[in-house]
C-alpha cells in the first residue's frame, strides 16, 4: 500500500460533506458486497444524528476522482469520559473502501485523520491480512481474542438486582455522570442498557444482541463494562436477567480467559487496534460501528 508519491490529475482527498452519500453508498456499495445498501442508508442516518466534535471531521473521509467518490474511510469522533474523570477523544476509523485503481493512495485518507496527536484512534474490524499495514500505520493490537461465555453459569455472590436504565430511574445517581450518559445513548441506539445495583454500589452494563458464527447463534456483545473484574462480579444475575430474555451466550474481549466467567475463550478472534495515547479499555465499545451501524 503506497502512502506517499502525488495524487494523478484530478484526485483529491478531503473530508466528508453531506452531499457527499450518493457516491459513497455507491462506493462502499462496490467494495462491501455482502452489505446492502439499505444497510448503509441506515448507518448513514445514524451518523448524521451524532453530535459533532469540534475540529474534528464529522464524517471522515473520500478520495475524489474529479467529482466522483473513487474511496472512503468513514471516522466516528466521540467524546468519552475515562475511569479518573478526565476527558478523552476517541475516533473509530471504519469501512476502509478503496476502488481497485485507486488503492495506492489508500493510506492518503488514513493519514489525514491520524494528524490529531491527542486522539486514541482504534479499528474493531480489521480485514483479514491487514496486520502488517496497521502496523505500518503505528497501530498497536490491543486485544487479542474474543471470550464466549455463559453468565447463567457464573454463581451469584452478591445480592444484586439487574434494572434497564432510564432517566427518571434513581438508581442512576449511582453512577457518574459519563456513564449515565453511555447507558441512556445506547439504549436509544436499541442496546439493553443495564445497573446491577446492590451494597450501596451500581454497575453500568451495555450488551448489543447479535448473530456469530456465520449468523446462526444469537449472543449477547458486551459494548460497555467498566472493567472485566466488574463484569464476572455481576455476571451471575446478569445472566439470569438475560435468559429472560432470551439470552444465554454472551462475547466480550478478552487477552486471555476471565476468572469467573465460564465460556471458551478463542485467540485471534476479533482482534482490534489503536494508534494513540493509551487503547480504550477491553470491554469498552462504546459509540463504535458495532453500535452505530448495527450487525
Amino acid at each position: 500500500m503506497a502512502v506517499l508519491g502525488a495524487y494523478p490529475p484530478g484526485l483529491t482527498c478531503r473530508p466528508i460533506e453531506d452531499n457527499d452519500w450518493e457516491g459513497i453508498i455507491d462506493c462502499l456499495g462496490r467494495n462491501f458486497p455482502t452489505r446492502s445498501r439499505s444497510y448503509w442508508e441506515r448507518a448513514i442516518v445514524r451518523m448524521e444524528k451524532r453530535p459533532i466534535v469540534p475540529d474534528l471531521p464529522k464524517y471522515g473521509f473520500v478520495l475524489d476522482m474529479s467529482g466522483r467518490i473513487v474511496g472512503v474511510l468513514l471516522a466516528l469522533y466521540f467524546r468519552h469520559e475515562g475511569q479518573e474523570g478526565e476527558e478523552e477523544i476517541r475516533c473509530n476509523l471504519s469501512s476502509w473502501s478503496v476502488d481497485p485503481e485507486y488503492r495506492a493512495f489508500a493510506g492518503k485518507m488514513v493519514i489525514a485523520v491520524l494528524r490529531k496527536k491527542n486522539v486514541i484512534y482504534f479499528n474493531v474490524s480489521p480485514a483479514p491480512g491487514t496486520e502488517k499495514v496497521n502496523e505500518a500505520l503505528g497501530f498497536r493490537r490491543y486485544s487479542e481474542g474474543q471470550l464466549a461465555f455463559l453468565p447463567i453459569l457464573s454463581s451469584v455472590k452478591h445480592p444484586y438486582r439487574v434494572l434497564e436504565a432510564r432517566s427518571d430511574l434513581p438508581e442512576m445517581s449511582m453512577l457518574s455522570e459519563g456513564d449515565r450518559d453511555i447507558l441512556l445513548k445506547h439504549a436509544a441506539l436499541e442496546c439493553r442498557s443495564l445497573i446491577c445495583v446492590g451494597e450501596g454500589k451500581a454497575y453500568p452494563f451495555v450488551f448489543k444482541t447479535r448473530r456469530i458464527f456465520h449468523g446462526i447463534v444469537p449472543c449477547s456483545q458486551v459494548i460497555y463494562c467498566r472493567s472485566l473484574e466488574e463484569l464476572s462480579q455481576c455476571a451471575g444475575v446478569l445472566g439470569r436477567y438475560l435468559l429472560r430474555k432470551g439470552m444465554l451466550l454472551a462475547i466480550v474481549d478478552a487477552n486471555a480467559p476471565v476468572p469467573g466467567l465460564t465460556g471458551r475463550y478463542f485467540a485471534g478472534s476479533g482482534a482490534k487496534y489503536f494508534r494513540g495515547p493509551k487503547p480504550p479499555p477491553l470491554g469498552d465499545l462504546t459509540f463504535t460501528e458495532l453500535v452505530i451501524f448495527g450487525s
